[in-house]
C-alpha cells in the first residue's frame, strides 16, 4: 500500500490515492451507511403503528339526558340506552349475525341487512341472527355521568338502578 506524495509547483502537496485505498474507503462508507439505515429502520419497526379505535369504556352523559321510558340509539357507539323509570341499561346495536347496525323498531330492534328481528330486550325473534344482542355493564361515575363498558357483557335484563 503505497502513498505517493508529489510536490506541485504551487507549493502544496498532492496525494495520489491508490485504487485499493479508494475501494476500502467506499466499502467502509457503504457499510457504515447500511448500518445506520438498519438501525433507523429497527427503531421505526419497534414503534407501534396500530390504531386501536374507540375506547371500549366511555361516558354517555348524565341520567337526566335520558328521560324515563325512552330508548335512544347512539349509532356512533353502537349501543341503545334504555331507561325504564329509575333503571337504565345499554344494549348493543350490532347484529349478532354479520355485524350490521340494527335500528330501533316498534317491537324492539330490526336488522336492515338480513332481516333479523329482536325484541326490546335483544332476544332473537326472527331471522338468521344466532344469539341475542349483548347487554353491556353500565355504571355511574363519581362525576354523575353514566359510563358504559363494552368489554364487560352482563345478563340481559340487568339494569343499573339510579
Amino acid at each position: 500500500m503505497a502513498v505517493n506524495l508529489k510536490r506541485s509547483s504551487g507549493g502544496g502537496t498532492q496525494v495520489a490515492v491508490s485504487r485499493r485505498r479508494m475501494l476500502a474507503w467506499i466499502t467502509g462508507t457503504g457499510l457504515v451507511g447500511s448500518g445506520v439505515l438498519s438501525a433507523i429502520s429497527n427503531f421505526v419497526f419497534i414503534k407501534p403503528r396500530a390504531t386501536y379505535g374507540q375506547p371500549q369504556r366511555f361516558s354517555i352523559g348524565k341520567p337526566d339526558d335520558y328521560p324515563a321510558g325512552t330508548r335512544i340509539a347512539l349509532d356512533a357507539r353502537r349501543i341503545c340506552v334504555v331507561r325504564e323509570g329509575n333503571r337504565i341499561a345499554a344494549v348493543s346495536t350490532t347484529c349478532t349475525h354479520l355485524g350490521c347496525i340494527v335500528g330501533l323498531a316498534d317491537t324492539g330492534f330490526a336488522c336492515p341487512c338480513h332481516g333479523s328481528r329482536f325484541d326490546s330486550d335483544g332476544t332473537v325473534t326472527g331471522g338468521p341472527a344466532p344469539r341475542p344482542l349483548p347487554w353491556y355493564k353500565i355504571t355511574l361515575a363519581p362525576n354523575g355521568e353514566i359510563e358504559v363498558d363494552k368489554d364487560t357483557e352482563i345478563t340481559p335484563g340487568s339494569y343499573l338502578t339510579l
